[in-house]
C-alpha cells in the first residue's frame, strides 16, 4: 500500500473534487480584475453596476464550489476509509499468526483513526495540486498586467515556497511520531482492558494508569512539535508574504506614476499578491497530506501481511474414508508431519517434527510448557504455515486445499476461545443452520445452558453469563462440524471431570481423528498414541504405558 495507491483508490470522487477547486481558484482569480473594471469606471464617472454584478456572481460561485468541494471531500474520504478498513481487517484475519507482531491495541489505532487520515490522501494530493492554481494564476495575471509586477511577485514566491517546504518536512516527521506513541498507549490500554479484573483484585489501578499513560508526555511533545512547525511558518510567513507583497505594490506603484497601469489595476495587482502570497490555506492543505501519508506508512506496515494462500484441490474419499496405496479402504483422517520447522524471534518452535497419526485414531500431545505443543497445534489446523517441511491430511498437503475443503475437513478448539458474534448462536456456529447448531450443542453438553438464557441461543453474546467451562464448550460446539480432524489445544482444561467424560464419549462416538494438546496423564493415557514434545523437538512418539517408563516423560506431568 502506499500514498499513491489510496489516492488512485479515491479517483472516482477526485475529478469532482478537482474541478470543484480550479473553478474556484479560477473565480477566485477572476474577481481582482471584476473588482479594477469598476474601480476604473468609477473613476473615469461611468457606471459600475456589471463589474459590481460579475464580482458578485464570482463570490457566488466561490461559495458554490467551497461547498461542493466540502462535500465531495468528505464523501471521498469516507469511502477511502471503509476501504481501508476492510482491507486491513481482511489481512489480520487472513494472517492471524502473521498479525501477532503488533499489539491489538495498536491494531485497532491504525484500523480505526490511521485509517481515517490516509483515506485524505486522495483529497489533500487533489487540493496540494489546486493550491498551487493561485499563486501560478496570480503570477500570470501580475505579467499581463504589466511584467515588472510579475518579477517582484516572483522573488516573494521563492520565499514562500521555502517556508512551505520547511513546514512540509517539519509537519510529516511530527505526524508520524505523534501516531506511533499514540499506538502504543492503545496498545498498553487494550492488554489492561483484557486484564481488567486481575488488575482490580491485585490493586495495581494506579501503577496500570501510570503504565497506559506513561507516554503521554511524549504524545504532547510531538503535537508542541506540530504546533511548533504551525507557529514557525506563521513566523516565517509574516516575514515572506509582506515581502512579496509590498514588493509587488512599490513596483505598482511606481507603474501606475508611469501610467503604465490604471487605478484599478493598482488595486488586482495588490489582491494577486496578496492571494500568491497567501499561507493559511496552503499550511492547511500541507499538514493535512502529511498526516495522510504518515498514516498510509503505518497502514502499509498491517498491508504487508501476506494472507495465506490456499489451493483448489480436494480430499480424496468421502468423509469417512478414503482409499490407501493398495488401494484398500482405510478410515480417513491420516495426519502427516514430514519436517516441520516453525521459526520463531527467539530460535525455532519446531525443529524437524515428524510422526503419524492414523485415521481416526487419538494422539495426544505432550512437553512442558514452551516446548511447541499450541505452536504444532496451530499448524496442524492451518492456522499458520510452517516455514520447513509439510503437513498432509490423507496424503493431500494442507496448503494445496481450497480454504472450503480444508475448513469443512478440519476444526480447532482451544483453551481460551475468541467467540464472535452477535447472538449465542452465531458463536457456536457461525453460517450454520439453527438445527446444526443445536445438533452440536447437545452433544456437548451445552443445550442446557443455552435454553436457561433468557432468549435462548438468540440470547445477545456481549451479555452471556459463562465460566471457562461453557466458553470452552461453545467453542468445542463451533469446531464439531469437522468431518476428519479435530484438533484440541487444551480444550477441556476448563471442564470438571465428568462433563469432560462426556464430552470424550462424544468425540469418540463421532470417529474422527484427533489431536489433543493436553497437560494431563488420563488424558495421555487414554490416547492411541503419545506425540512427546520437548523444546520444538520430537522427543519420543508411542503408547503412553511405553513412554512411561521413561522418567523425563513422568517428568512432564509431575511439573
Amino acid at each position: 500500500m502506499t500514498f499513491g495507491a489510496v489516492v488512485r483508490r479515491s479517483r472516482g470522487r477526485l475529478p469532482l473534487i478537482g474541478a470543484s477547486a480550479l473553478v474556484g481558484s479560477l473565480s477566485m482569480l477572476a474577481l481582482p480584475l471584476a473588482m479594477a473594471q469598476a474601480v476604473d469606471a468609477i473613476v473615469a464617472g461611468r457606471g459600475a453596476g456589471v463589474p459590481v454584478a460579475v464580482a458578485a456572481g464570482l463570490i457566488l460561485l466561490g461559495v458554490a464550489c467551497d461547498l461542493v468541494d466540502a462535500f465531495a471531500g468528505t464523501a471521498c474520504a469516507a469511502d477511502a476509509a471503509a476501504w481501508l478498513r476492510t482491507g486491513l481487517v481482511r489481512r489480520v484475519l487472513g494472517a492471524p499468526h502473521r498479525a501477532d507482531r503488533f499489539d491489538s491495541g495498536d491494531l485497532v489505532a491504525r484500523v480505526s483513526a490511521g485509517a481515517a487520515d490516509a483515506a485524505h490522501a486522495g483529497p489533500s494530493a487533489v487540493a496540494l495540486i489546486a493550491g498551487l492554481v493561485p499563486p501560478l494564476g496570480s503570477l500570470v495575471l501580475l505579467a499581463w498586467l504589466d511584467w515588472p509586477l510579475a518579477v517582484a511577485f516572483l522573488a516573494g514566491l521563492a520565499l514562500v515556497g521555502m517556508v512551505l517546504r520547511l513546514f512540509a518536512k517539519e509537519t510529516a516527521a511530527a505526524a508520524l511520531d505523534y501516531q506511533v506513541v499514540q499506538g502504543r498507549m492503545a496498545a498498553r490500554l487494550s492488554e489492561a482492558l483484557a486484564g481488567g479484573r486481575t488488575i482490580a483484585a491485585a490493586g495495581t489501578k494506579g501503577a496500570e494508569t501510570r503504565r497506559i499513560l506513561r507516554d503521554l508526555p511524549a504524545l504532547a511533545e510531538h503535537g508542541r512539535a506540530t504546533w511548533r512547525a504551525l507557529s514557525a511558518a506563521g513566523a516565517r510567513a509574516a516575514i515572506a508574504g509582506p515581502l512579496a507583497m509590498i514588493g509587488v505594490l512599490v513596483t505598482a506603484g511606481f507603474m501606475l506614476s508611469l501610467g503604465r497601469i490604471s487605478a484599478g489595476e493598482l488595486l488586482a495587482a495588490g489582491q494577486y499578491a496578496m492571494i500568491g502570497a497567501g499561507l493559511g490555506s496552503l499550511t492547511g492543505v500541507v499538514a493535512g497530506a502529511a498526516r495522510a501519508r504518515a498514516a498510509v506508512a503505518r497502514l502499509a506496515e498491517v498491508h504487508e501481511l501476506a494472507p495465506m494462500a490456499f489451493g483448489g484441490r480436494e480430499l480424496p474419499g468421502s468423509g469417512s474414508e478414503t482409499r490407501g496405496l493398495n488401494g484398500r479402504s482405510v478410515k480417513a483422517g491420516r495426519l502427516e508431519f514430514r519436517e516441520v520447522a516453525v521459526a520463531g524471534d527467539a530460535g525455532p518452535l519446531l525443529d524437524g517434527v515428524s510422526f503419524v497419526v492414523p485415521g481416526g485414531a487419538v494422539a495426544a500431545v505432550v512437553g512442558a510448557s514452551g516446548s511447541g505443543k499450541s505452536v504444532l497445534a496451530q499448524v496442524a489446523a492451518r492456522l499458520r504455515d510452517p516455514e520447513g517441511g509439510v503437513v498432509l491430511l490423507d496424503g493431500v498437503p494442507l496448503p494445496e486445499l481450497s480454504r472450503e475443503a480444508l475448513r469443512r475437513a478440519v476444526g480447532h478448539a482451544s483453551e481460551r476461545p475468541a467467540l464472535a458474534g452477535e447472538t449465542l448462536a452465531d458463536a457456536m456456529g457461525p453460517g450454520r443452520s439453527r438445527v446444526e447448531v443445536e445438533a452440536s450443542a447437545r452433544a456437548l453438553g451445552a443445550h442446557a445452558f443455552a435454553v436457561r438464557l433468557p432468549e435462548g441461543y438468540d440470547t445477545e453474546l456481549a451479555v452471556v453469563p459463562m465460566s471457562g467451562g461453557e466458553a470452552q464448550r461453545i467453542g468445542l460446539a463451533r469446531s464439531w462440524p469437522a468431518e476428519r480432524v479435530l484438533v484440541l489445544d487444551d480444550a477441556t482444561g476448563s471442564l470438571d471431570a465428568v462433563s469432560e467424560q462426556l464430552i470424550e464419549d462424544a468425540l469418540a462416538e463421532r470417529g474422527r481423528t484427533r489431536l489433543v494438546v493436553t497437560h494431563h496423564v488420563a488424558a495421555a493415557a487414554r490416547a492411541d498414541l503419545v506425540v512427546w514434545l520437548e523444546v520444538g523437538t520430537v522427543r519420543g512418539v508411542g503408547a503412553h504405558a511405553a513412554l512411561w517408563t521413561d522418567p523425563d516423560y513422568r517428568a512432564v506431568f509431575a511439573s
